[in-house]
């Protein structure tokens, strides 16, 4: 690539990123737009003060959000959005912390040791290969000034890796003390549950097994049950009391209305009314039937929640194998009652491998059907090979600038266009997977939409530009594996910096900016819904999608913080602008359905490792194509080093935060003991986990309001 191609993307998505984060900060002061930049805060009945109407300061960018993002401490952050929000800060903070030491080095040691390479002039001062391993001679000794900052950097980074575990363990086990209240932390899943023939249920076989084997902290069970039907009525029911409340506010409309029409009107409204009533009436007494005890007792499942008097009893439980049959009695932590999927729970555990299948191959199709945007996204990029597949392609060199544009910025923006469907297909196939909770279905996705932009982003545009480039070579063998990877990686610096600069500045100013919120809200408020009062665009925060693209900047900086320094810069104002940003949207904006208590973070130490890894092998096979087998032998040293840290994090770290630990159980039922609340929390998490077609429901019934306005004006 050119640096005109450099410099055009650079330039566009700069001047994209100030429009649009000037367009966002002027937006956010109005209160018509206050659904859609201040959802959380408007589901919280928070208020939300603005500016008076007609003030130039309202009309006017500002970088006041800005400033407010940096004043946010963490236990902020902790406190309105638990742990889980806090992994999505710290992720960026260690971007900032780790690529601004990178950046030192390579800005004042790695940079002129690459240009003066040659011990000459560089090889091109029309090309950024001049700046980058590529223009070091073969067998050159300054090979060792990069195998010492390649030491340094893998060292940074496994000592910051180890630093954040440590935090972020100490906060696990204090998040979990504070909210030692949640039933989880009483609650067992168990799940294969035998069939006792004599009573014809599987309850009976609960309560006996439970209260023999744990008498001491036994308390009670819930068991759940397969509920489709009563869901169906329920759904009628509910959407019968919504006619029926439409109807009566109508009627109420046309009360204040021409007297003439009051009559015939009412008369209509009435008969539906009563209509509707005598059908809710039904349902009604249908739902009440289904949920008797006789009936509900042949839709028993093989699953049920099980509560304890002490969290260590639970604990205890859910770390243990109960039967000499491992499919029969098995325990595990409950999720907390917001978290589970129930819908997952009617699933036969003997049939979940069958899911796992499905879910892998499903996941495999979609990462190969992928295959062929990339590639030809890498074929623009390539525009000299693309004029010899596509002559009519020349004619973007008639006009002045639109090859920069074309090679420069559009491959980045249809690849991160592609890119964003991603994780939500990835999160409807771990859908699939038969998960028990909907953080572990998202935990899944978040892995699988790493790995998947790991195989097609990474590797398949490092091995498209590099096919492209040397079409018609034979196919490698796997020894050569690094040499192959380091020349690819040498060859493709540029595009991984365009994607960088498109996916950070344009992305993340664009998911500020929430425009298709922002459309859909306008269309809104000028048709149907207009004079109506707005609800908030209120959804939970996307740890699938923002974990594994943050987590893939860390690995494309890594693996080119040798061997291309320059892109090192534009990654800590990637990471600065990610931090503001979600800062901003986790405060604001999104919602939290649910706390893992910082298991994200497991996920995050995994990506990192892979990326410092992945760094290591590159820089193997690059030291074997300059001609210093002895760097590269000293690097397979360095490697070893990595994966026994890694080794150890899972030996020390993991599962800690895999398990509820016994100690930490008992230390929190000491504390409720001293205060008095142990026998409130466990007899609290018995009603948690009733199903929700077994809870009690109001189908008619008046919302109070509040006379306090939410939106206000100062």
């Amino acid at each position: 690539m050119h640096p005109q191609s450099l410099l055009a993307s650079a330039t566009i998505n700069i001047g994209m990123a100030f429009l649009v984060l000037s367009l966002f900060s002027i937006f956010k002061k109005q209160p018509s737009t206050a659904p859609v930049y201040y959802a959380r805060r408007l589901s919280q009945r928070s208020r939300v003060p603005f500016d008076p109407p007609l003030t130039f300061r309202r009309f006017t960018p500002s970088v006041s959000w800005i400033l407010r993002a940096f004043r946010v401490t963490e236990d902020e952050v902790i406190e309105s959005s638990g742990l889980d929000a806090l992994i999505i800060i710290r992720l960026f903070k260690f971007g900032i912390k780790f690529f601004v030491v990178c950046s030192l080095i390579g800005v004042v040691i790695l940079l002129p040791v690459n240009y003066n390479g040659q011990d000459g002039p560089p090889l091109s001062y029309n090309s950024l290969d001049a700046f980058t391993i590529s223009n070091i001679r073969r067998g050159s000794n300054r090979l060792w000034v990069h195998f010492s900052c390649l030491c340094f950097i893998s060292f940074y980074g496994l000592y910051l890796l180890n630093r954040e575990y440590y935090e972020i363990l100490s906060r696990r086990i204090q998040r979990l003390q504070h909210i030692r209240h949640r039933p989880d932390q009483f609650t067992v899943l168990v799940r294969g549950i035998p069939f006792c023939p004599e009573h014809k249920a599987r309850s009976c076989h609960v309560d006996h097994f439970f209260s023999k084997h744990y008498l001491d902290s036994y308390s009670s069970y819930q068991m759940l049950y397969h509920g489709s039907d009563i869901e169906g009525l329920l759904d009628q029911a509910k959407s019968t009391a919504k006619k029926i409340e439409e109807l009566k506010k109508t009627s109420t409309v046309k009360r204040h209305d021409k007297e003439l029409l009051l009559e015939n009107g009412t008369r209509e409204d009435f008969a539906k009314i009563a209509l509707h009533e005598e059908k809710l009436q039904e349902l009604s007494r249908k739902v009440h039937q289904l949920q008797s005890e006789s009936v509900l007792k042949g839709k028993e499942l093989a699953a049920a929640f099980v509560t304890f008097r002490s969290r260590q009893g639970a604990s205890l439980v859910a770390q243990s194998q109960q039967h000499p049959h491992p499919l029969l009695w098995i325990t595990e932590t409950a999720p907390e009652p917001r978290d589970v999927s129930w819908k997952n729970l009617a699933i036969p555990h003997r049939i979940l491998p069958l899911n796992k299948i499905f879910v892998i191959l499903a996941s495999t199709l979609l990462t190969l059907f992928f295959a062929v945007p990339v590639t030809a996204v890498q074929g623009i990029a390539k525009f000299e090979k693309l004029k010899e597949w596509f002559p009519p392609a020349m004619a973007v060199q008639l006009i002045p600038g639109l090859r920069s544009i074309v090679t420069g910025y559009l491959p980045s923006v249809i690849l991160n266009g592609f890119i964003y469907v991603i994780p939500f297909a990835m999160l409807g196939i771990a859908k699939l997977a038969g998960c028990i909770s909907k953080s572990k279905e998202e935990l899944k996705a978040c892995n699988m939409v790493f790995y998947f932009l790991v195989g097609n982003v990474f590797f398949l545009s490092l091995l498209s530009g590099s096919l492209l480039d040397e079409i018609g070579e034979s196919v490698t063998h796997p020894k050569n594996f690094p040499s192959h990877l380091a020349r690819a990686v040498s060859a493709q610096g540029d595009f991984f910096t365009t994607y960088i600069l498109t996916d950070g500045l344009s992305g993340f100013s664009l998911e500020i900016l929430q425009p298709g919120f922002l459309l859909w809200d306008t269309v809104k408020s000028l048709t149907y819904a207009r004079g109506k009062e707005k609800k908030p665009y209120l959804y939970s925060f996307p740890f699938f999608r923002v974990i594994p693209v943050a987590s893939l900047a860390v690995l494309i900086g890594m693996v080119y913080a040798v061997v291309a320094p320059l892109l090192l810069p534009f990654l800590i104002c990637y990471f600065c602008l990610g931090y503001v940003v979600y800062v901003n949207q986790i405060q604001d904006v999104y919602e939290t359905v649910y706390d893992t208590c910082g298991k994200y973070w497991t996920c995050v130490h995994h990506y990192i490792i892979v990326a410092i890894i992945l760094m290591q092998v590159t820089m193997i096979g690059l030291f074997g194509l300059k001609s210093k087998p002895a760097a590269s032998i000293c690097t397979v040293l360095l490697l070893l080093l990595s994966l026994l840290f890694d080794r150890y994090c899972k030996i020390r770290f993991y599962p800690t935060f895999r398990h509820y630990t016994v100690q930490n159980a008992r230390e929190n039922d000491e504390l409720d003991k001293k205060s008095n609340l142990l026998q409130e929390n466990y007899q609290n998490a018995v009603t948690a986990y009733r199903p929700p077609f077994l809870r009690p429901v109001e189908f008619v019934g008046s919302e109070s309001s509040s006379t306090q306005p939410l939106v206000s004006t100062l």
